[in-house]
């Protein structure tokens, strides 16, 4: 098996205007993405035709019918950590059989919108807020399944004197990127402690910032705080850092989705059997991630320094993995009220159908 890599960049040639419009609304990212992605693909394979493309005429979709290709995107993260073993490990490969498998990696959540836009993924590993923006901005995507819950601290700089979040006020804070999951959960957080970010009003700064490149920004004093994903949070630790909220305090428990599975909703409408056996793989990686931590670890590392030339310790990221639940499953009714906590963001005017968004039929319906 061939690994060639190379990078993704989305450009005015292979972007219409009007979908690169909508996919940036729907990340919520004024800057559009801050790194370009980089690609690994498992083989040659036949090139498949860009999502949304309709079956050929005559051509009838039937339960078995299969892509010849499926470009799945990813982020360095713990809460990725289904996606990382089911590359890492083969799992999707095996079960695709004859589809060749692209795997590209991003960084944020903007970044797999414009992808989407672009007609360059067919699935993602996503956070569920540009997940739910990018489907009321008229993205044709779907959930199909969970991925990971909790899985997310609030750090503060060790110089910090903050003791609680109400005590960063005038404080710069980082998260991934703007509408990113954190950056919702961020400020829920501050709304209940009296502040506000500054593009509401407040005096707390709101900084984009790619989760790997947190560490340096911390060493160098660009930001005093930051709401972000696993592992970067107990490498900020480790670097010095203080925990100011755990994954538990963060919201809800801890019982809240931070990580969905979006397909292409034409892709899976005309490709049921890969839809089918993506599903598959997915829920081996979880039952392999929860059933064998040592190797998960192993498998996450290698696709951490992969993807970013950086590589957590192990006790980082027993540390990251045990703040992060790894579940193929979704709890609706916190997903709903997470709906409301992006609403009160300001990313969107309404919340979500998830009637419609949601299609978990299929991965609730298969064996491990």
């Amino acid at each position: 098996m061939t690994l060639t890599l190379s990078p993704w960049r989305a450009t005015a040639a292979t972007v219409p205007l009007g979908l690169l419009l909508t996919a940036l609304l729907a990340a919520c990212s004024p800057q559009g993405a801050q790194t370009s992605a980089s690609t690994t693909s498992t083989s040659a394979g036949t090139t498949a035709p860009a999502s949304g493309t309709a079956p050929a005429s005559g051509a009838a979709t039937t339960a078995e019918a299969t892509a010849p290709e499926l470009r799945l995107g990813l982020f360095p993260n713990v809460t990725h950590a289904a996606g990382l073993v089911g590359v890492d490990q083969e799992l999707f490969s095996k079960e695709l059989g004859g589809t060749a498998l692209q795997v590209s990696h991003f960084a944020n959540g903007s970044q797999i919108n414009e992808a989407f836009a672009a007609g360059a993924l067919d699935a993602a590993y996503v956070g569920p807020g540009p997940a739910m923006n990018a489907f009321m901005q008229g993205v044709p995507l779907n959930i199909y399944a969970g991925a990971a819950n909790a899985g997310a601290v609030l750090v503060v700089h060790p110089d910090s004197q903050a003791q609680s979040v109400a005590d960063l006020a005038g404080q710069k804070v980082a998260v991934p990127t703007r509408g990113s999951t954190q950056d919702i959960s961020l400020r829920h957080l501050l709304h209940e402690n009296g502040l506000k970010t500054a593009d509401e009003g407040g005096d707390v700064t709101v900084v984009p910032i790619n989760p790997a490149d947190m560490p340096a920004a911390f060493a160098s004093g660009q930001v005093t705080a930051a709401l972000v994903q696993e592992p970067w949070g107990a490498v900020l630790e480790n670097q010095g850092a203080r925990l100011l909220v755990d994954e538990k305090g963060i919201w809800a428990n801890g019982d809240y989705t931070t990580t969905v599975l979006v397909v292409n909703r034409d892709y899976a409408e005309q490709y049921p059997g890969t839809l089918r056996a993506l599903l598959t793989a997915h829920r081996q990686a979880v039952a392999s991630a929860n059933s064998q931590p040592d190797e998960a670890r192993a498998a996450v590392a290698r696709q951490l320094e992969e993807m970013t030339g950086k590589r957590p310790s192990d006790e980082e990221l027993q540390k990251a993995l045990s703040r992060t639940q790894v579940t193929w499953d979704i709890n609706e009714t916190t997903l709903a009220e997470y709906a409301a906590l992006n609403q009160e963001a300001g990313f969107s005017r309404q919340t979500p159908d998830l009637s419609e968004l949601l299609r978990l039929d299929v991965v609730r319906s298969l064996s491990e």
